[in-house]
């Protein structure tokens, strides 16, 4: 239908169904940009922060939720902060999607680690690689309220995007982005 052929009584008609598609909702829902959101919440359980963030949009990854990720995953021993590799953050989301928890709360046991702190940790009883993915800032522990350490370890393994580890005594998933395997 061309405007030109539009009278009064079908304008009318048109802007009340428009109207009443808007009041639903539907409208909305239709052009909602939300749906190419790509959300984390996450909650550190060592400094008890959290951070709920749209990292990414349809136009890419938003630059300002980048460094506030990095900050948040910072070093809780020094403070200091590395750049993430954004792939990680992909991971995060598309894994709580898997399980049916998509912005669903992460817990966070260790994200980004200086060398040395990794061979603090490494030297003094922990299961700590030496050339561990945490100090590239490719690698995250985590667990998802709700949802059993064995399954989360499942749903990453199937996904084949990095490494898992499985830390069944000490309740958390190792992620990272390196190559393809499992521990």
């Amino acid at each position: 239908m061309r405007f030109s052929n539009l009278t009064l009584p079908r304008l009318s008609g048109l802007a009340l169904i428009v109207s009443i598609v808007s009041s639903c909702g539907i409208a909305n829902a239709a052009v909602s940009s939300t749906d190419s959101d790509y959300r984390l919440n996450l909650f550190n359980i060592h400094t008890k922060e959290r951070i709920d963030i749209v990292y990414r949009t349809a136009n890419g990854y938003v630059p300002d939720a980048l460094d506030r990720l990095d900050h948040y995953l910072r070093d809780r021993r020094t403070g200091e902060v590395h750049h993430y590799n954004p792939e990680v953050f992909d991971l995060l989301h598309d894994l709580t999607a898997r399980l049916g928890k998509e912005n669903g709360e992460i817990d966070v046991v260790c994200g980004y680690r200086t060398p040395e702190t990794n061979e603090y940790l490494r030297t003094h009883g922990h299961n700590v690689a030496r050339h561990s993915l945490h100090m590239q800032a490719m690698a995250i522990d985590i667990r998802v309220p709700g949802v059993k350490t064995a399954t989360l370890r499942d749903a990453a393994l199937a996904m084949h995007r990095g490494g898992v580890g499985y830390y069944a005594d000490s309740d958390f998933v190792h992620v990272d982005v390196g190559r393809v395997r499992r521990w």
